[in-house]
Formats: C-alpha cells, structure tokens, sequence
C-alpha cells in the first residue's frame, strides 16, 4: 500500500490502541486481547522489551485489515529497525526530521510528536502524515479547536490522558483519532473488550465540528 493509505487504514476507528508491557508474552497477549476485541490499528511501543519482536510477530500472523506499527521512536536506527521488524507506521513523541525521512524512504507513514502550533507546522513541512499531540492532557478538546481555527489541516491524533469518556470531545473538537494505553488497555479479557466496544460505538457517532465552533477555553470541551 502507499503511505496514505496505510494512513487511513491506520486511523479509520478514530483510535489506535498504544501498547506496552514488561515482557514479550504480556505485550504480545494485550495485543491478542484488543485485537479480538475489534481494534484494528496497534502501536507497539518501542520502550517494551522485546517490543521489535512482537511487531515482527504480529505483523506475520494477522491478517490485512489489521496494522500494527511502532511507538516511541526517537531516531532514525530505531525507525529503520522497526520497518524492517515489519512495522507499517511510526510514531513519535517528539518531532525528528530524521524519523520522518527514514520512515519515508520505505514508504512509512510517520507520526511525530507536537505540542505547540509551531511544531506542527514544522512537521506539516517536514512532511509528517499526522501529528501526534503529547501529551494531550496538557491541552484539551478546547484548545485543538482553537488551533485548528487557524491550521485546519493539521491531521491531529491526541495521546497521552485520552479516556473513553473524552475521546469523543476530540474527535469533536477536529482530532482525526486518538492514541489510547493503559486507559483502553487495563483489565483482563472481558472488561477490556466491553471498553473497546463502547469506545467504538462513540467513536463512530462523534460529529467532528467546524474550527471555531464550541467552547474556547484551554482545558476541553
């Protein structure tokens, strides 16, 4: 596929599941968990031991609705490491030209981190495919509506203090997805695929609204 739609696939539920853990067999059973549970798009962080490994594996053992990609990626070795583990997107927490062109060589998406209007227009000419705001919990639905007011194509994916509850206010507030760890992934079988299938369900009924539309204040919705 060609990196826009590996893009899209990888952000068509509005959410991708971020997972880490302590060893390769919890990493790799959370990500049987949440894929039986109906996400289609995991990011494999980077800070898991073993976490090159998980992606190898289940990029070889699911199947073509499912994209698996790679977090935590801060230069360009980590990023050429992750593609050849079969990685089909990268994301980071911070913004790092180096990623970006490394990812792009091999027709990787790349989804750096941003917090401010002038990173992200700094990745937008970087050619970054969206750009991952870190951490979210530093901003608010509200205040990406007011940047979005004056970028309204920034492609914006809100990590870091994304809940089931608020996920939807981002989407609303112009997020094309949002990225979800611990507060999607916590709990055993059962509880985390009732907290997928609700957050699906809201995912797909959010209206995102116009730039200037809603509350103007820095802390949401």
């Amino acid at each position: 596929m060609y990196r826009w739609e590996i893009t899209r696939a990888a952000l068509e539920q509005r959410v991708f599941a971020i997972v880490r853990n302590d060893s390769y067999e919890r990493l790799t059973a959370t990500a049987d968990t949440l894929l039986g549970a109906g996400i289609n798009s995991l990011e494999i962080s980077l800070t898991s031991p073993y976490a090159l490994d998980a992606v190898a594996t289940l990029s070889r053992e699911t199947g073509e609705d499912t994209v698996i990609g790679a977090g935590t990626v801060l230069d360009a070795a980590s990023a050429r490491s992750a593609i050849d583990a079969g990685a089909c997107f990268l994301v980071s927490p911070a913004l790092d030209a180096e990623v970006i062109r490394t990812g792009h060589r091999y027709g990787v998406p790349v989804f750096p981190g941003v917090a401010t209007p002038t990173e992200m227009v700094q990745a937008m000419e970087l050619g970054a495919d969206a750009l991952k705001l870190f951490p979210a919990s530093g901003h608010g639905p509200g205040w990406l509506r007011d940047v979005r007011a004056a970028l309204p194509q920034a492609a914006v994916l809100p990590t870091g203090g994304v809940t089931v509850e608020n996920a939807p206010d981002w989407i609303a507030a112009g997020a094309v997805a949002c990225g979800m760890g611990s507060a999607l992934t916590e709990g055993d079988r059962e509880t985390v695929a009732k907290r997928v299938t609700e957050l699906l369900q809201r995912l797909e009924d959010a209206v995102p609204g116009p730039p200037c539309s809603g509350p103007r204040n820095g802390r949401g919705a």
